[in-house]
């Protein structure tokens, strides 16, 4: 049985989120919860932004800016003011970055990181006139729907809710989780309703890439360990918490999650069945290169990270991640994408393989999130698209991609 060979998917739109401060948390600050991630828009005039000991001082007769960070050799770099509306400080972990903002959008200009710097420290520095807050985007990617614990859709209000990696100006380590709120006939008008972070050894980081269950009056929470990434590897972790995670920051103190693996760990989704729980997972042997397949667990457990056994594994795949269970037919069903393939594979709840998808596949991995509504299928992924295209990529590599695609059935 193919259970989505009825369905041929067509993109319908995309959109792009560059926020240096996250919109509707301006002003929200500070709290020690969120010093690594925040955000300065300051009116364009000479003088200094920055948090801490992570500073830009501004020349804007000479189109200069000097960027401090800890006890790093400061970087210089030229630009034209020409334009420039609006002058950009992010702080992402450890990594600080200068930008600015003329009409065609937001353009990193320099960046540095010092892995010492004091992630404690909160005083901002801004003229007047600035927008401070907690660190917005530079591009969503990694979705997942947010759901009841059978696997139905979290509604409040007319409107789904979703977690997204915002993409940070930097790697993996410099991303963290946003929750969303949309009303699937108009996803281009997601609005960001909180912010996620983790706390692990006493220090704040954007762990992202999991997936936020209501099971009765609780929260779970499996979230992937990039926050800190590569220094640590990556594993999954969980949590359990009563907190409003729809609404508002939080920083969430994580456990490393039993999985019945010795291997790299990612991509953590979980659906409740009749005897427990389905768990699906990415693990790697190998991040240099980087090799990795989907994985399907079960338990009987009440909490879905107790008592973990493999079901299946796609060892045969090198390439493929981002899996999300989908409930359709009254049975659940793995999908994951293969980049090697270039398509979205199916499993079933015993990890039989069962088909593929029919939806253009981008560039990236574009993680296949499907989303009924209405009795009609949509599907929300990301590219690998990167903000003012490869002149911000020569200043910041990889790390800060992701467009939001929309796709729909029979269009």
């Amino acid at each position: 049985m193919e259970p989505f060979a009825d369905l041929a998917f067509a993109e319908t739109g995309r959109f792009r989120a560059f926020e240096v401060v996250a919109p509707g948390f301006a002003g929200c600050w500070p709290d020690a919860a969120a010093a690594p991630f925040a955000g300065i828009e300051a009116p364009p005039v000479s003088g200094r932004t920055g948090v801490g000991r992570a500073v830009a001082d501004w020349d804007l007769e000479s189109g200069t800016v000097v960027l401090r960070v800890g006890g790093r050799r400061p970087r210089r770099r030229r630009f034209d003011p020409a334009g420039v509306t609006t002058l950009g400080f992010a702080l992402c972990e450890r990594q600080a970055t200068a930008l600015v903002r003329r009409a065609d959008g937001w353009l990193p200009l320099v960046t540095l990181r010092d892995p010492q710097l004091p992630a404690d420290e909160l005083s901002w520095t801004a003229p007047p006139g600035s927008v401070t807050g907690p660190f917005g985007m530079a591009g969503r990617r990694d979705p997942h729907l947010v759901q009841h614990a059978d696997g139905t859709a979290y509604v409040e209000d007319g409107r789904v809710f979703m977690t997204w990696t915002c993409a940070g100006l930097g790697f993996f380590a410099q991303a963290h989780w946003g929750v969303f709120a949309l009303d699937p006939e108009r996803p281009g008008e997601m609005e960001q309703v909180a912010q996620v972070y983790g706390r692990r050894d006493g220090r704040v980081v954007g762990d992202h890439a999991g997936q936020l269950v209501r099971d009765g009056d609780r929260w779970l929470v499996m979230v992937s360990s990039w926050g800190d990434f590569p220094e640590s590897g990556v594993q999954v972790r969980h949590a359990v918490t009563d907190a409003d995670l729809l609404h508002g920051v939080h920083v969430l103190e994580t456990s490393l999650t039993p999985l019945p693996t010795s291997l790299a760990t990612w991509d953590p989704c979980f659906t409740r069945t009749d005897d427990g729980w389905l768990v699906a997972y990415v693990e790697s042997r190998s991040q240099r290169p980087f090799r990795f397949h989907p994985v399907l667990a079960r338990t009987t457990a009440d909490l879905p990270w107790e008592g973990l056994r493999e079901v299946g594994a796609a060892e045969e795949l090198t390439q493929c991640e981002g899996p999300v269970l989908v409930r359709r037919h009254d049975r659940l069903w793995l999908l994951a994408a293969d980049a090697a393939a270039r398509t979205y594979r199916v499993w079933d709840d015993a990890m039989r393989p069962a088909g593929t998808l029919d939806a253009p596949f981008g560039t990236n991995i574009p993680h296949p999130q499907l989303l009924e509504s209405d009795g009609r299928w949509r599907l929300l992924t990301f590219d690998g698209s990167s903000t003012a295209g490869q002149r911000r990529r020569s200043v910041m590599g990889y790390g800060g991609h992701g467009d939001v695609v929309v796709m729909e059935e029979g269009r």
